[in-house]
Parts: C-alpha cells; structure tokens; sequence
C-alpha cells in the first residue's frame, strides 16, 4: 500500500510542471472569460515572461549545441555501428513526421475567424514583423538564411539556423583542437549548465506568465480561443496511438519478424509507463535499457543506442512539431500544403527533433527555432506553440522513448542479421 502511494505521489511530482502550467492557463482563461477587455493590464506580465524567454534562448542554444559536439570524442570509434544508429534514426523521424503531415493534409486546421483575429491582432502589436511573417520563406536566399556578416547579428532570434550552423562549427573547432581544446570544451560544458539551470529559474514563473497572456488573449478574442485547440489536439493524440500501435509493431517485425513483434510488445509495458509517467526520456533510460536485455539485444547495441536516443531520437516530438506548425500556418494564412513548403517543414522539424534533446523544457526552444525559420511573429506564436506543446507531452514522451527500444532492434537487426533474435533464444 505504500508503495503504491509512493508511486503516486512520485508521478504527481513528474507531472507538477505540467499541471501548474496547465493551472495557470485555466484560471488566466477564467479570468479574462469573466472580465473581458478589463484584463488587458495584465499582458505586461506575460511579456516579461516571454522577453525573459527570449533572452536566455540564444546562448542557450549555442552552449547546448557546441559543447554536445565537443564532446563526441567517446563516439569517434563506433564507425560502421553510429553510421547505422543515426540512420535508423532519421528514418524513423522522417516516418513519423511524414505521417503527421499526412493527416494534416487529409484533415486541414480551418483558418477560421478567431485565427485570422490573433493573426492581424499580431501584426498590429508587432509591426516589425509584419514584412517577416508574409514573406515565403522558401524565397529568402540560402546565404541570408545560413550566415551572417557581423558577429553580433548571431545573437538575434531571426538569425537561428546562422547561430546554430556557428554552433556546429565552434564544436567541432574543439574536438579537432585536441588537448588544446580541453579547457574551452570544459568551459562550453559549464557554461551549458548554467544556461541549463537560467532557463529551469525562468520556466517556474511560465503558469503566471502564460496565465497573464491566456487571459489578455480570451479577455479580447473571447473564449472561442480556446476552440482553436481542440481540432489539433484530437488529431494529434489519434495519430500518435495508431503510429504507436502500427508502425511500432512494424518496425519490431522488420527486426525480427513475428518473434520479434511478440517480444517487443511482452517487454514494453514498463518502459511504456515509465515514460508517461516521468514525461522524460532521460528518466526513461534505466526501464528501456533493462527491457532492451530482456529482449536480447546485444549490450554493445543497447548500451549505445538507448542513452543516445534519448536526447536526440524523438518521434514524437517530430510529430508535435509538425502540428504545431500547421496550426501556424493556419494562423497566419500560409499555406502547409505547398509542395517547398512541406520540404522545409520536413527538414525543420528533424533539426528542431535534434535541437531540443537534453535540455528541460527543450521543447519551448525547438518552437523558437521553427517560428523563426518561418518568419512568424514570436510574440504571438511562440504561446500557442507552447500551449501545444504543454497538451501533448505525455504521448510524446511515449513514442520519443519507445522508439529508441524499437530502433535498437532494427539496429540489431542490421548488424546481426535477420535471424539475431532466434538465435540468441536458442543458445
């Protein structure tokens, strides 16, 4: 009985973050549903929230990816064995990605009354970005989007695939400096976790902050706001259980055939839970590399596949990334289905899928890098985005995390053969 209160209440702590957020938006929404127009004080509050966001994105970005880098020296001798795992991986965020924008073309987001309202509504309270948020970026020039001609010009939201590209290019810089590089992948290494913990401090007044905007936002556009969610999210949840289900269940049969899908799924039970129930695939590491040894895989596989995947392997998150943008794009009037456009958001969303591992509430930055990829007003999107991403976390912390047990499978599978599976049951 007491353990399963401990386990209960360990749970609710998991998902505090998420229901104090969630908390926030509610009583905002009760505020200005009540109020109406008299809440409009308020949005100063969400604002500095959001500045404060902005601000720490940059350099956090910037550490988190240089430093990740820096420090890919334990990788270099996987050769053969890290070119396979990062394959399966894209493969299977591209899959998982393909078949979101599927569904959205089959079931497109209205761009309704209340949409087109927040859209102008955004354009009026920022008109810098006016220009930004109706160019097609499918016509800003590859130069413009890759590279700056001054330093300083890193540090502004629009240029984030440039700082990113620099970020890159600063690791590696270390990895090839050697011995002399050392201290400065130690400095990128602090300085990454102070980022880490500024943006953890900044994300605790996140429920007062998007508490503050959700009331401005229904005080004005009336609680029909909150209908814009409910399409999105159901078409999200659906396709996500019938992803989980289906293409799971296919991958673990390209593995291993039937014996491999019946494995699989007598195994992923508690790694399945144990994802829901921490909303993290770091916490869900220990579960999937103790499911991965009960399903045979050999432990040079698994031992390099789940703690690799955990940070940068994310199905789920491709697939919110894909919803979220959709849900932009009918926000401001550009069109998802456009043949480059759908190009982009494929290859955004695998960046954004990569970009957010390993950082808390990594998330909240891969959204700040697909908005600025496509020119849409930050101020205005980057909430919706988050409200989102807030809605949809637990299933998306599922498919991130069991998805790295499968993939170590088709690892397997590829560097063992197709019999791998029924050879080890047999010894």
């Amino acid at each position: 009985m007491q353990t399963v209160a401990s386990e209960s209440g360990s749970t609710l702590r998991n998902y505090a973050s998420i229901l104090l957020l969630l908390g926030g938006i509610c009583l905002g929404s009760l505020v200005g549903f009540i109020f109406g127009n008299k809440v409009e004080g308020v949005k100063f509050i969400g604002d500095i929230f959001l500045n404060l966001l902005f601000t720490a994105i940059i350099p956090l970005v910037f550490f988190t990816i240089a430093s990740s880098i820096a420090n890919l020296q334990k990788t270099e001798r996987l050769g053969k064995l890290f070119g396979i795992v990062a394959g399966v991986f894209l493969l299977t965020v591209l899959i998982s990605a393909a078949v979101m924008a599927g569904v959205m073309l089959l079931f497109p987001i209205d761009q309704g009354n209340t949409l087109r309202t927040i859209a102008a509504q955004a354009l009026i309270d920022n008109p810098a970005s006016a220009h930004q948020a109706l160019t097609p970026s499918a016509g800003a020039s590859l130069t413009q989007v890759l590279t700056v001609n001054d330093f300083f010009e890193l540090m502004a939201r629009k240029n984030m695939l440039a700082l990113i590209l620099i970020s890159l290019l600063v690791g590696f810089a270390t990895l090839r400096a050697g011995e002399k590089g050392k201290a400065f992948a130690q400095f990128l290494d602090s300085a990454n976790e102070v980022m880490k913990q500024l943006l953890a401090m900044i994300m605790k007044i996140a429920p007062l902050g998007l508490g503050a905007y959700f009331a401005y936002q229904v005080g004005v556009f009336g609680p029909q706001l909150l209908g814009v969610y409910v399409h999105p999210l159901a078409l999200y949840y659906a396709t996500c259980a019938a992803y989980f289900v289906i293409f799971f269940s296919l991958y673990a049969y390209f593995a291993a055939g039937r014996l491999g899908l019946s494995i699989f799924w007598k195994n992923n039970l508690t790694p399945a839970l144990t994802a829901i129930g921490t909303c993290s695939s770091i916490a869900t590491i220990p579960a999937n590399l103790l499911a991965a040894e009960k399903m045979q895989i050999p432990d040079y596989v698994r031992n390099i596949v789940i703690p690799l995947g955990a940070p940068i392997h994310k199905d789920g998150s491709s697939m919110s990334s894909i919803i979220k943008l959709a849900l932009l794009f009918a926000m401001f009037g550009k069109d998802f289905s456009a043949p480059e456009m759908l190009l982009a958001i494929m290859g955004i969303t695998v960046i954004v899928s990569v970009v957010e591992g390993g950082i808390p509430n990594g998330g909240y930055i891969g959204e700040v890098f697909a908005i600025t990829a496509f020119g849409f007003p930050m101020e205005q999107a980057l909430p919706v985005a988050m409200v989102i991403g807030t809605l949809v976390d637990p299933i998306a912390t599922l498919l991130n995390a069991n998805g790295d047990l499968v993939s170590a499978m088709m690892v397997t599978r590829i560097v063992e053969g197709k019999d791998w599976l029924s050879s080890r049951l047999n010894k």
